[in-house]
């Protein structure tokens, strides 16, 4: 599984990042989490609000900070 944390680095982005390694870890998967900080790439997915969540290419959150049950949940599908 490859995630992807979309955001300037700012405070919300590292809660994000924290929350989904926490989820990933939790739910035990074998995932490569990567921060992508470039303005034009976050664009390329369509996010105009960060910080965002990618998950296997795919946008699945963006414009908050979600808990990490939440990012469990939305982890859970892609694990199977």
């Amino acid at each position: 599984m490859n995630i992807k944390i979309l955001g300037p680095g700012c405070a919300n982005c590292v809660n994000l990042e924290r929350v989904t390694r926490e989820a990933v870890t939790t739910l035990g998967l074998d995932a490569h989490i990567e921060k992508v900080t470039d303005y034009a790439a976050i664009v390329g997915y369509g996010v105009m609000r960060t910080p965002a969540l990618v998950v296997d290419e795919q946008v699945v959150l963006s414009g908050r900070v979600p808990t990490a049950a939440q990012v469990r949940e939305l982890l859970a599908p892609a694990s199977v």
